[in-house]
């Protein structure tokens, strides 16, 4: 699982839009109160995160990235969702949420229950794990637990790679209160003259770009000694001539979402190089502090930082418990899971030989499944065989999210010199991947492809790639679709699906597609895809609306959804009517769901889980109807607003009779009764399933086990 939740994460829409009136498909009147709060929602996601930090069942060290994990998603979720209900509330643009709270209610839930959580994850951290990992010989330690042996060196360590960097920041009337980046650790810190007896205070930054903990070896194991314990044990250096009375570290959150005006006369590269450049410089929205913190130092920072003592999390222990991926990193293997090196799907394996993908897909469909499926075999060698392969003309691709070191963008680069027609659409406006998105924007265009950045007001969040290629004096096209970005990284802890195809219709879709995103095309229908803007929330309500017919006229009738998140209320209350006319319905909704199932007269027949596990939940899979007649949707779309109103996302329709069937057991597996899981509750309460002590099986387990069995390490 990464620390990426689509943030998101996962965490993140910040535009807060009106409520679009709800659309209920038969008539009926629907009820107020149907609708979950989202961030309420969200929060109790993270909260299933932190159930597997607390989980005692699991290996140590995964426990502690758990923890690890939970922290980092917090921080996004203050950065951009409270960001942007603070913003809100400053402006004076009270909209309400789907469940009826104002801005001013929905910030007050949002504190009452991260403070719950904050809590819970330092009691897991302080009372469970810490001391878990002290037994196993990885001792978090202060500078008074250490000897004076092993002090020595640190003191030395101190002089001659940490005084030279830090910078002692006084406050008083000469000198303005200094600015605090972002998530940054700091020391505030209270001296006072000895002459005098005057007191004052300074602010020393931690610095973040050395590790966070200082390894001390030791007998039996090795100590991790936290960074600012070792600057607050040498502050007087610091400070020399005065009286160091106290020093408490701190943390600020800052609202770090982007804004890009798009009319200004700039083009989209240039605005959003200045808002990165001013993203640092965003309100604050969350103050953390050591909870033993004196009053008066708390009391400045609030005054200070222009906040508010609602904004204020008093923390029992170590701030920042994002920093425990290092100790996650330490070298032992008995502590984590098991290594899971993906299988290459069967379809694209000869042995010891690299399989041709293209003539694998002219003999039928592909559908891989990541992490399970290697992505280095499959959708990487798709574009690599392409850039290398003479008869390819043209390759076109969306890049959304990519890795540092990408053999994705290699491959397109090698492609263009070539001479390769190479067209790649760049979405630099990727939540927190923008810098990097730059980069790879500036270096394809240096090889010579053609670079676009989609449509203004819109994000392209689509996985696509197209090739074109001559064979026997005719064009024939190849192509994928994914729920999951073009990165090896994340493609071994997300899991998402990819579909590969040879399939004439998709390949006709994706050309008129590519023609919008690059020029002035407004194509609005396909032949076998849903495209949001405009096509995805009509064609998924169409299709619920005909199961619900289906089940008025005594047919069978069955609807199946797996998403990262709904909130879309249309959506929902389409869901709605369908319950209402008998249909099932079964949710797999890894993060936030806005709707109440199991309400009487409303929503009987639906019931929600959550899988949250060793592997990032991500693929969006719908299904509509049984038998024969149903009909499998995959893409990159999930059912909130922003996907269904602001991107450019596509779902594309499985018709290949093997990949209908692999999709069906996926869910078939995710949706059995003793597969563990968390259950939505009518009241929006989420419980683990099966209950305690009652046998239960891993869903990623057991596909990480069937990709063992049937294929060879890819």
């Amino acid at each position: 699982m990464s620390t990426d939740l689509d943030t998101g994460a996962a965490a993140a829409d910040a535009t807060l839009e009106p409520v679009a009136p709800p659309t209920p498909t038969d008539g009926a009147t629907l009820p107020e109160g149907r609708f979950l709060n989202r961030e309420v929602s969200w929060l109790d996601f993270n909260a299933r995160v932190l159930d597997l930090a607390a989980d005692p069942s699991a290996p140590l060290l995964e426990r502690a990235k758990f923890a690890a994990i939970f922290a980092s998603n917090l921080d996004e979720f203050f950065m951009v969702r409270v960001a942007g209900l603070k913003r809100r509330q400053s402006t004076g643009l009270g909209v309400r949420s789907a469940d009826g709270l104002g801005t001013r209610e929905q910030l007050a839930r949002i504190s009452e229950r991260t403070r719950e959580l904050v809590a819970r994850h330092a009691d897991c951290f302080l009372s469970d794990v810490r001391p878990a990992l002290a037994e196993e010989g990885l001792r978090i330690v202060l500078w008074r637990d250490l000897t004076a042996e092993q002090q020595g060196p640190l003191h030395d360590e101190f002089r001659s790679q940490l005084f030279p960097v830090l910078t002692p920041l006084a406050v008083d009337p000469a000198h303005p209160f200094p600015y605090i980046s972002g998530l940054s650790l700091n020391l505030a810190v209270l001296v006072r003259e000895p002459d005098t007896g005057t007191e004052h205070f300074a602010r020393v930054k931690v610095p973040n770009n050395v590790p966070r903990f200082l390894e001390v070896s030791r007998e039996g194991g090795v100590s991790f000694l936290p960074l600012e314990e070792l600057i607050g044990a040498h502050l007087q250096q610091l400070f020399p001539g005065m009286e160091v009375l106290a020093h408490h570290p701190f943390r600020v959150t800052r609202n770090a979402d982007v804004e890009v005006e798009e009319d200004r006369d700039e083009d989209l590269l240039q605005a959003m190089e200045r808002e990165l450049a001013r993203r640092r410089f965003g309100p604050a929205v969350r103050l953390e502090v050591v909870d033993d913190m004196d009053p008066h130092v708390l009391d400045l920072l609030v005054r200070e930082l222009e906040i508010t003592d609602d904004d204020v999390f008093a923390v029992p222990g170590l701030l920042d418990l994002s920093s425990l991926w290092q100790i996650y990193a330490a070298d032992r293997p008995d502590l984590k899971q098991e290594p899971f090196v993906p299988a290459t799907h069967p379809r694209l394996a000869e042995g010891e030989k690299a399989t041709d993908v293209f003539a694998a897909l002219r003999e039928g469909d592909v559908l891989v499944h990541h992490p399970y499926d290697s992505f280095a075999t499959s959708v990487q060698r798709f574009i690599e065989q392409a850039a290398a392969d003479p008869h390819v003309l043209a390759i076109k691709q969306t890049l959304y999210r990519t890795s540092g070191d990408s053999p994705i963008v290699d491959a397109l680069v090698d492609a263009a010199q070539a001479g390769k027609q190479v067209v790649v659409l760049v979405e630099i406006t990727a939540r927190f991947d923008e810098q990097a998105n730059i980069r790879w924007a500036r270096e394809l265009e240096k090889a010579g492809c053609h670079v676009v950045y989609g449509l203004v007001g819109l994000k392209t969040h689509c996985k696509t790639s197209l090739v074109v290629r001559q064979e026997k004096g005719r064009l024939r096209r190849y192509a994928h679709i994914g729920t999951g970005n073009y990165n090896p990284k994340t493609a071994r802890m997300y899991e998402d699906f990819g579909l590969l195809t040879a399939d004439p219709e998709v390949g006709a879709d994706l050309t008129d597609l590519f023609n919008t995103l690059t020029g002035y095309s407004r194509q609005t229908r396909y032949r076998t895809l849903m495209v949001a803007p405009n096509g995805v929330r009509s064609g998924l309500v169409e299709r619920i609306a005909a199961e619900a017919a289906h089940a008025r006229d005594g047919d069978p009738a069955r609807i199946r959804i797996k998403a990262n998140s709904i909130v879309d209320e249309q959506v929902i209350d389409a869901l709605y009517d369908a319950s209402r006319a008998g249909v099932p319905v079964d949710l797999v909704v890894r993060g936030i769901c806005a709707l109440r199932p199991g309400v009487p007269g409303l929503s009987e027949t639906v019931h929600v889980r959550s899988i949250v596990g060793r592997f990032l939940e991500h693929s969006r899979v719908m299904v509509f109807g049984v038998g024969e007649r149903a009909e499998h949707w995959l893409g990159s779309a999930d059912l909130m607003h922003r996907n269904l109103d602001r991107r450019v996302e596509t779902l594309v329709r499985a018709k290949d009779p093997a990949v209908r069937a692999q999709l069906d057991s996926v869910l078939d597996r995710l949706l059995a009764p003793d597969v563990r899981h968390w259950e939505l509750q009518t009241d929006g309460s989420w419980v683990q399933q099966p209950a305690a002590g009652v046998a239960a099986r891993d869903a990623q387990t057991e596909l990480m086990r069937r990709s063992s069995e049937r294929g060879d390490g890819g």
